[in-house]
């Protein structure tokens, strides 16, 4: 059965095979009017939406001290700082969650250019992309089409995109895989390569140097251990991963202006992910849903 085209909502889409690792969802939205500025958090993913009619509105964020303005159309690149946005009435948009190395692969520019920034889409795609594909869109019957519609268009960009260096990958799996829990110096014995050089790659593949990305990923991880129901903020800053409660009460107010206790009220009370809620989930990016818990030293 198809989605209902001309029904308010919140729409999910999964890309093709072919996309998988490269596009992380597919989003619609369809606003009868105006919806509630939200809170998007510090992240390594990139964004690009397509809107019609009633275009998004930024009031803050991100860290570039980009105006607040009216965008029809943007590319958000890797975020430091949370950025609050919002729709003022009725219209339709669909974002694309790109990994950071798939937006690598597939807008074909170093994101270290997108980072802490907004962009409009034909600064990268070329001129009237955005505008070509918006149309197409909006013509389009039912969600299932746009998101078909989406995926050959991507896929034509992918065929044409540049891969992503071998050590960039594995140096980005690494500190996904530990939490961000990650020293340079860790991540230039596993690729072989020497610090600087792994900077570098970082910076060109993921946008950002390692030491703030390690930071977000950290902050990702403790969001995500915080579904685990931890015994208290004390346990929680054990289990991401922080040196102790104070490390992560200050990295919470640096990457979303709340304290962990605040923030993760706000989660219980809205849920992530949900079409009103005020915070993405932090699954969008990449990161396991529930991390391995850290092993506790044994008592002597």
């Amino acid at each position: 059965m198809s989605e209902p085209i001309d029904q308010p909502g919140e729409y999910i889409g999964r890309p093709a095979v072919s996309l998988r690792g490269i596009v992380i969802r597919y989003r619609g939205h369809h606003m009868a009017g105006a919806r509630p500025a939200r809170v998007t958090l510090p992240s390594a993913s990139v964004t690009l939406l397509l809107g019609w009619e009633q275009p998004l509105t930024i009031r803050s964020g991100p860290a570039q001290e980009v105006s607040p303005a009216s965008w029809p159309a943007m590319i958000a690149g890797p975020q430091t700082a949370p950025m609050v946005a919002g729709f003022d009435g009725a219209g339709c948009a669909v974002e694309i969650d790109l990994t950071p190395l798939g937006a690598y692969q597939l807008l074909n520019l170093p994101l270290h250019h997108l980072a802490r920034t907004v962009i409009a889409p034909d600064h990268v795609m070329g001129p009237g992309w955005a505008a070509n594909t918006t149309e197409q869109l909006a013509a389009a019957l039912s969600w299932p089409r746009r998101w078909q519609i989406l995926d050959a268009l991507l896929a034509r960009r992918l065929r044409a995109g540049t891969l992503p260096s071998p050590a960039a990958v594995q140096a980005w799996s690494l500190l996904r895989e530990r939490g961000g829990a990650v020293s340079l110096r860790e991540l230039s014995r596993a690729t072989g390569l020497g610090q600087r050089r792994i900077q570098q790659l970082l910076r060109e593949h993921v946008g950002l140097p390692p030491q703030t990305l390690s930071r977000i990923v950290r902050f990702h991880h403790a969001l995500a251990a915080a579904s685990a129901a931890p015994d208290s903020l004390v346990d929680l800053a054990g289990r991401a991963g922080y040196h102790d409660q104070p490390h992560m009460n200050r990295d919470f107010r640096a990457l979303s202006g709340r304290t962990p206790g605040e923030l993760l009220h706000l989660m219980r009370r809205r849920p992530a992910g949900h079409s009103n809620g005020h915070i993405q989930s932090f699954n969008d990016f990449g990161l396991p849903p529930h991390p391995p818990a850290r092993r506790r030293p044994s008592a002597r």
